[in-house]
């Protein structure tokens, strides 16, 4: 059994063993909030440079926010819309398996860097969406890559309209998106 450096590790590689072992362990849900608070830090401290204490306020409530509402927007679209006769599910599962593909997250503490800041970001937001689909793939039974592509896709779409909504109504939507 991997323990919690490993199973970032593994969940950050892609490798689907370890997030197998990530969704049967019951005990790892707290491990998978660390993961994604860990990561949270990341992006505040990233996001910090760009727009200091207020965005980096935004970015690490999001995210933990996101983290939550994304699991239960991929329970919700994976095992009620778009099921297959395999998929048996729960939010515990996603939200260690989400939790712990978030494990990329933590390279954007770079993300404030000039220049190699925006690529870090662009490179971490691919490598996050490839783990999730990985995490949700292995989550919901699925055989298919692209029925997890498209719930990822339109949790992430979700998640991302709450994200800009709530960085409107803070007033610093405009610097994020054009970061």
């Amino acid at each position: 059994m991997a323990n919690f450096v490993q199973r970032m590790i593994g969940a950050a590689t892609l490798n689907v063993p370890v997030v197998e072992e990530i969704e049967a362990d019951t005990e790892y849900t707290v491990p998978a909030l660390g993961v994604v608070v860990l990561a949270s830090i990341a992006a505040a401290v990233g996001g910090f440079a760009e727009g200091g204490v207020q965005a980096a306020g935004v970015l690490l409530v999001s995210s933990l926010f996101g983290w939550v509402f994304w699991a239960f927007m991929t329970w919700l679209i994976g095992t009620k819309i778009l099921p297959t006769p395999d998929t048996k599910s729960d939010m515990g599962e996603l939200l260690r398996t989400m939790g712990f593909a978030q494990s990329p997250g933590l390279l954007r503490v770079f993300g404030g860097i000039p220049l190699l800041g925006s690529i870090v970001n662009w490179v971490v937001m691919i490598w996050l969406l490839v783990a999730m689909i990985v995490a949700v793939r292995q989550s919901l039974d699925y055989k298919s890559t692209l029925r997890a592509v498209v719930v990822v896709g339109i949790g992430w779409i979700l998640n991302c309209i709450i994200f800009l909504a709530a960085m409107s109504i803070v007033g610093i939507g405009g610097m994020i998106a054009g970061s």
